[in-house]
């Protein structure tokens, strides 16, 4: 029996226009299936913010699920500096991610 996810990993991320495009086919083809490959987590579903001010860029938030905190911490402990600093190499300063972490209510 699969156990069902019970955390989200949210992501959002503010990307400058300069590298939007790139930026999106690098995320769906590249980032997000390098996420879920970590065996962490069992999806990873990709959103665009509605309504809000995309003067300085775009904004998405990916949203990563998982069983339990214990597995994230695992993703935390084992691939999240390599997977980030992947980012920063790729991309610099064209753009701003923050993170929140939320449990599953029903």
């Amino acid at each position: 029996m699969t156990m069902q996810p019970k955390i989200i990993y949210n992501v959002t991320t503010k990307v400058a226009h300069a590298i939007h495009e790139e930026w999106l086919q690098w995320i769906q083809k590249e980032h997000i299936p390098a996420m879920v490959a970590t065996g962490c987590f069992s999806k990873g579903i990709l959103l665009k913010l509605k309504e809000h001010d995309d003067e300085e860029g775009i904004t998405y938030a990916v949203q990563y699920f998982t069983e339990n905190e214990d597995i994230l911490n695992t993703y935390f402990e084992e691939f999240a500096e390599a997977l980030r600093n992947e980012s920063f190499v790729k991309w610099g300063d064209q753009f701003f991610s923050f993170r929140t972490i939320m449990e599953i209510v029903n």
